[in-house]
């Protein structure tokens, strides 16, 4: 700035031009997340529960978990929030249907025992769904289950299943070494052939198997209509 004898005054700092704001991150609109996301839930669902009927269900669970909660989500990745709330919200309804199981033990009531979610005796509601592979992830515990579907089917890295599971990387390693193994186990009877293997993880050439790391069972890349 310059006085009224053109000397520039010092003592006046000039303002410097100011940035314009950036703008304030905007949460999807329910219809965007709907549109965009709802086949992903519903597919997790599926994978997860192991029938069409829980399928829905819970994916119906996430969304107006979503809804209640879009207000609270901070920028980030929002297909990993969708991932745990929905893994989160199976999860604990198998913790709540194992718990009225071991009540209705210690009351010896045989008409609780039942549970919605699938066993391996379970007719499939999928003609798609390989029988034998869908009966061995069914009979997985809850949390094998959810570990080898997020690792193996959603192809989600240990870190990220770490995030979504809210466990120790060292302990998502270990569920699915231990989901893995006994899905193997499970399906042993298709190891003999060639094409079979490839599902087990093994294969056919010796020394040219999976490495400790990557030795699950490539449940997203079988063959169109077994899976």
């Amino acid at each position: 700035m310059r006085t009224l004898t053109g000397q520039l005054d010092r003592s006046t700092p000039v303002a410097a031009p100011q940035d314009e704001a950036a703008p304030a991150w905007q949460p999807p609109s329910w219809e965007e997340i709907v549109r965009d996301h709802s086949a992903r839930v519903y597919r997790l669902a599926y994978r997860l529960t192991g029938n069409a009927h829980d399928a829905e269900d819970l994916t119906q669970d996430v969304f107006v978990r979503v809804f209640r909660s879009l207000h609270r989500f901070q920028p980030g990745t929002f297909e990993g929030w969708l991932h745990r709330i929905t893994t989160n919200l199976f999860l604990d309804g198998a913790r709540r249907r194992q718990k009225i199981r071991f009540d209705g033990l210690a009351e010896g009531s045989d008409d609780r025992l039942a549970s919605s979610w699938p066993n391996p005796s379970q007719q499939l509601d999928d003609a798609d769904l390989d029988h034998d592979v869908a009966a061995a992830l069914a009979a997985l515990a809850p949390t094998f289950r959810a570990a080898v579907v997020l690792c193996d089917i959603e192809g989600l890295t240990y870190e990220e299943i770490s995030e979504v599971l809210d466990l120790k990387i060292g302990t998502v390693r270990s569920r699915i070494h231990r989901g893995r193994a006994q899905l193997r186990e499970a399906l042993a009877h298709r190891r003999p052939t060639v094409e079979h293997t490839r599902y087990l993880g093994v294969d056919a050439e010796p020394g040219r198997g999976p490495s400790a790391d990557t030795d699950g069972i490539a449940l997203d890349r079988m063959p169109a209509g077994t899976w």
